[in-house]
């Protein structure tokens, strides 16, 4: 009978979506891990009774050589079987027994806040500051004035010596509404047309282009600058670039495995500097073994050791929902970038479309299920049948790409590199506009034509009926022919 009964185990284990889960309202455990156990149960033929370690800790090692967390529970015989994304370690491998790892490599990674861009019709106006815009419309004004008065007074110019140009075949008058046309056409690729004829207009055109050239040169380059900045992803890729900044701060998780890491690389640097230290300022050495110990500067890293100071400063956070108040910048404006194995930022990035895993993982050690000796054997045949049956990767797939949490957060990724039309559109909405005010222009010009023929038309007829209606006088010069020089006798009587 003994023989025959189905054994039941104690596992413990951590929450960590999405590998282990609970469900307040079943009242029972679901997840990656909970999938993977239930399988290896149907395999080897097991029962179990699952609960939730008390502080909540994989389990970490004390200076003084104790465990906490599960690997405590562990060693403890308080439990059979420690579940969940738990890290194969040197340190945990001399204490348990661990299973062949049923998950890929997993490191260490960046989480921050995924950068707003922000878009804006009329970008392309805000290139340039409200006070350029208003001086160059100052200096287009007063260009374009400057140049009338020059046209005006100047004796070479077109409108006042015409006979001078008569033989030109380019003739322009440049009176005050030519003068703007002038100046407006001169900034774009079209070009002003016909130069002025006097010397001083010219001045003043060359002085106009000149202006017109850098500013245009200055707004080109402006303009590709905002577009292209408003685009670039978070300048942070790797943890190298991490150290070696300082407006962002960083730490991982109070107690996590992160956390442990870090000290971990801190506590070998100082070793490799006492050692070095030990070495260099032994007396007993010669001077020539004195000489190849020296060096102008310190020959041993200590990234790690100035990484984990700024962590200090900073502050470790207590928890994961404080880190994500802190990535998102809910308590205070400072920039925090949170540290900690892969899964949970994928996860954290998977279901909040507002923060975004950055770099490459880093610190890779295998998952794997953590139990007593008796069990290694069987659990290990269990996960390798699955693995031949791919039923790893469909559980994979099951948690990670259709998980019912998952968001659509790549639609912004999809777009291409190109400018879009949020940046871009108010170009179109200005040539709208100017066809709006075009066609305005146009009714405008056809009515004040019709009004004015009109007019002319009854001033026309006013003019013909006065004509016929009204008689005027003749006047005539009447005058007596002269006679002072005719003679008498050429007038004689026939009689």
């Amino acid at each position: 009978m003994n023989s025959t009964a189905v054994k039941s185990y104690r596992v413990v284990t951590v929450l960590h979506p999405p590998f282990v889960m609970y469900n307040e309202e079943a009242k029972e455990y679901y997840g990656f891990c909970i999938d993977l156990l239930n399988e290896i149960k149907d395999t080897v033929g097991f029962q179990y009774e699952i609960r939730e370690t008390e502080n909540k800790q994989y389990g970490n090692l004390s200076p003084n050589g104790s465990w906490n967390g599960m690997m405590k529970e562990l060693i403890e015989k308080r439990a059979d079987i420690a579940l969940g994304s738990l890290w194969v370690t040197a340190e945990r491998e001399r204490v348990v027994d661990f299973t062949v790892p049923y998950y890929d490599l997993v490191g260490l990674s960046i989480m921050m806040l995924k950068t707003k861009t922000t878009t804006s019709l009329f970008k392309f106006l805000t290139v340039l500051e409200n006070e350029v815009w208003f001086c160059i419309l100052a200096a287009y004004l007063f260009t374009s004035v400057l140049l009338w008065i020059f046209d005006r007074w100047s004796p070479y110019s077109y409108q006042n010596n015409r006979e001078k140009y008569k033989s030109d075949d380019e003739k322009r008058e440049f009176n005050l509404r030519e003068c703007f046309w002038f100046c407006m056409t001169s900034l774009t690729p079209q070009g002003g047309g016909e130069a002025p004829k006097n010397l001083s207009g010219r001045l003043v055109a060359a002085t106009w282009w000149l202006f017109g050239f850098i500013i245009i040169a200055s707004y080109t380059a402006n303009l590709a600058a905002f577009l292209t900045v408003s685009r670039l992803e978070i300048p942070i890729e790797t943890l190298e670039d991490l150290s070696k900044q300082y407006k962002i701060q960083y730490a991982p998780v109070l107690n996590s495995s992160a956390y442990t890491y870090f000290k971990r690389m801190a506590a070998i640097e100082w070793k490799f500097y006492d050692i070095w230290k030990e070495m260099s300022l032994n007396d007993s050495l010669s001077d020539v073994e004195r000489a190849d110990l020296a060096v102008w500067d310190y020959p041993v890293s200590d990234k790690y050791t100035k990484m984990l100071q700024a962590m200090e400063e900073a502050g470790f956070p207590a928890s994961t929902e404080e880190a994500l108040r802190r990535v998102r910048r809910l308590d205070s404006n400072n920039e925090f970038a949170y540290i900690e194995d892969s899964t949970t930022i994928k996860y954290l990035a998977m279901t909040n479309c507002d923060l975004v895993q950055v770099g490459e993982d880093f610190s890779r050690k295998p998952y794997a299920i953590a139990q007593g000796s008796p069990l290694k054997d069987q659990f290990n045949n269990a996960i390798l049948i699955l693995l031949n049956k791919r039923k790893l990767e469909k559980l994979k797939d099951k948690w990670w790409k259709k998980n019912p949490k998952r968001k659509n957060c790549d639609a912004e990724h999809d777009q291409s590199d190109g400018i879009s039309i949020h940046n871009i559109g108010g170009v179109f909405v200005v040539i709208f506009l100017g066809i709006i005010f075009a066609c305005f222009t146009l009714a405008f010009e056809y009515w004040y034509y019709r009004h004015r023929t009109n007019v002319t038309k009854i001033n026309r007829d006013s003019m013909t009926k006065g004509k016929i209606t009204q008689i005027k006088p003749l006047r005539f010069n009447l005058q007596p022919a002269p006679t002072h020089d005719f003679q008498s006798s050429q007038f004689r009587s026939r009689f």
